[in-house]
C-alpha cells in the first residue's frame, strides 16, 4: 500500500513537473524567436563609422531613375503651361515629388539599401512612383486622384515601415518616425480630399496639405503626448546625404540635357541652333561646377564634424535644395525655348524661363553655401546681381543673345569661386 502510494505520488509530481516545465519551454522559444526577429531586424540598419560614409548603392541609384522619369513629366507641363496657372502647378507637383524623394533620402540614410526588406521597400516605392510620375500630366485633371492616392501611398507607407523597423534598435527613431507617420497621414487626408475635388478646390486643398508638410518638421513633428523631435536626434551621415542630394541635382541637370539633345535633333541645323545648342551645353557645365566644385564636399565634411548636424541638413538639404532643383526645372524649359526660338526677340515670358531658372538656382546654392560655410559667397551674390541686371535688356534682344549673356554670367561665377577657393578635397568612403 505504500508502496503503491509512494508510486502514485511520484507520477502525479512527475506530471506536475512536466506541465510546469512546459509553459517554461515554450516562452524560451518563443523568446528566442524574437530575438532572433529583432537581430535580423537590427541588420536592415546602417552600421557607422566616424568620419566616414557610406556609398550610394546600386539600389538606391535604380529607385533614383523614377525621378528622371517625374522631372521630365514636371518640364513638359511646365511647357505646355506656361502661365501664372500653370507656374502654381508645377510648383505644387515639385514640392510633392522632392518631398518624397528627399524623406525617402533620410530614411536609407539609417536603413541599409542591400537589406532585402529594405531594398523590397524600395522598389514598392519606385512602382508606387512609377504611377504617381505617369499622371503628372493630368494631375490636376481626371488624374487628380491618382496623383493623391499613390503619394499618400509612398508617404505613409514608407514612413509606417520605418518606425516599425527602428522599435527598439532606435528608440528615438522609432518615436520620430511615429510622428512623421501620423504627420503624413493627417496631411493625406487632404491629398485625397483634393484628389476627388474639382480644380479651384484641389489647388487650395493640396496646397494646404504641402503646406503642412513642410511646416512639420520645422516644429519637431510635434503631436499631443508624443511631443516633438530635436534636431539633435538625427543623425546624419554627412557624405551620403551630400552624394543622395548632388545625384538628385545631377538628375535634373540631367533633364536640360535630355531637352537640349532631343531638340537639336529635331531642328534645321542653321547656324543660330548650333550656337544656342552649345550655349545651352555650356550652361549645364557652368550650373554643375557652381554646385560641385565646392559646395557638396565641404558641407559633408561640416555634417560630419557639426554638433548639431540634424539641424544643418534639415535646413541645407530638406529645405533649402528645392530652390535649386525649381532652378533646374524651369532652366530645361529655358533651353527648349532657346532650340525652338533663338531668333525671337523680346519675349517675355521666354526671358522668365532664360533669367529666372539661373537666378533661382544662384540663390538657392548661395543659401546652401551659407547655411553650411557660414557666408554668402560674393561670387554667387554678384552673379545674382548680374542676372538682374539683364531683366531690363531681356525684351530687346532675341533669346539667343540672353541666353548667351546668362551663360557668360554662371561661367564667371564659377570661375571666381574656384579662383578664389581652390578645389575642394574629395570625401571618404566606406
Amino acid at each position: 500500500m505504500d508502496e503503491a502510494g509512494t508510486t502514485a505520488r511520484d507520477e502525479t509530481a512527475g506530471d506536475t513537473s512536466e506541465r510546469g516545465t512546459e509553459p517554461e519551454g515554450a516562452a524560451e522559444r518563443e523568446s528566442a524567436e524574437h530575438g532572433e526577429r529583432e537581430r535580423v531586424r537590427r541588420r536592415w540598419l546602417r552600421s557607422r563609422v566616424a568620419h566616414r560614409h557610406h556609398r550610394v548603392s546600386f539600389v538606391e541609384l535604380f529607385f533614383d531613375l523614377v525621378f528622371v522619369f517625374a522631372l521630365t513629366q514636371l518640364s513638359h507641363h511646365l511647357l505646355d503651361h506656361f502661365n501664372a496657372a500653370g507656374a502654381v502647378e508645377t510648383a505644387i507637383l515639385l514640392l510633392a515629388i522632392w518631398w518624397v524623394w528627399v524623406y525617402t533620402t533620410w530614411v536609407t540614410n539609417w536603413m541599409e539599401p542591400d537589406s532585402g526588406p529594405v531594398r523590397t521597400m524600395l522598389f514598392l516605392l519606385m512602382f508606387a512612383g512609377l504611377v504617381l510620375s505617369t499622371s503628372i500630366p493630368e494631375a490636376f485633371g481626371d488624374k487628380g486622384l491618382v496623383f493623391a492616392a499613390a503619394y499618400v501611398a509612398m508617404q505613409v507607407g514608407r514612413s509606417a515601415f520605418t518606425a516599425w523597423s527602428m522599435r527598439g534598435h532606435h528608440p528615438v527613431n522609432h518615436r520620430n518616425f511615429r510622428r512623421i507617420t501620423i504627420w503624413l497621414a493627417l496631411s493625406g487626408v487632404l491629398w485625397i480630399a483634393g484628389g476627388l475635388s474639382d480644380y479651384e478646390a484641389r489647388v487650395l486643398l493640396w496646397s494646404a496639405a504641402i503646406a503642412v508638410e513642410y511646416l512639420s518638421p520645422a516644429i519637431g513633428f510635434w503631436l499631443p503626448r508624443l511631443g516633438r523631435s530635436e534636431t539633435s536626434d538625427w543623425e546624419v551621415e554627412g557624405g551620403h546625404m551630400a552624394e543622395r542630394c548632388g545625384l538628385f541635382l545631377i538628375i535634373a541637370l540631367g533633364e536640360s540635357i535630355l531637352v537640349t539633345g532631343t531638340n537639336f535633333s529635331k531642328a534645321d541645323w542653321s547656324a543660330a541652333n548650333l550656337v544656342g545648342f552649345l550655349v545651352a551645353f555650356a550652361g549645364s557645365v557652368a550650373m554643375w561646377a557652381v554646385y560641385f566644385n565646392i559646395g557638396s564636399g565641404r558641407a559633408s565634411r561640416i555634417l560630419d564634424e557639426a554638433r548639431d548636424a540634424g539641424r544643418i541638413a534639415r535646413l541645407a538639404y530638406t529645405y533649402d535644395h528645392i530652390i535649386i532643383v525649381a532652378g533646374l526645372v524651369l532652366t530645361a524649359a529655358a533651353d527648349e525655348f532657346l532650340l525652338v526660338h533663338p531668333d525671337r526677340p523680346g519675349d517675355g515670358t521666354i526671358a522668365v524661363a532664360v533669367i529666372g531658372g539661373p537666378l533661382l538656382f544662384l540663390v538657392g546654392v548661395a543659401l546652401f553655401k551659407r547655411i553650411t560655410g557660414g557666408r554668402l559667397p560674393r561670387s554667387h551674390v554678384a552673379g545674382g546681381i548680374g542676372l538682374i541686371a539683364l531683366v531690363p535688356v531681356a525684351g530687346l534682344v532675341p533669346t539667343l543673345a540672353l541666353a548667351v549673356m546668362v551663360t557668360a554670367i554662371l561661367a564667371a561665377v564659377a570661375v571666381w569661386e574656384q579662383l578664389a577657393l581652390g578645389p575642394a578635397p574629395p570625401l571618404e568612403e566606406t
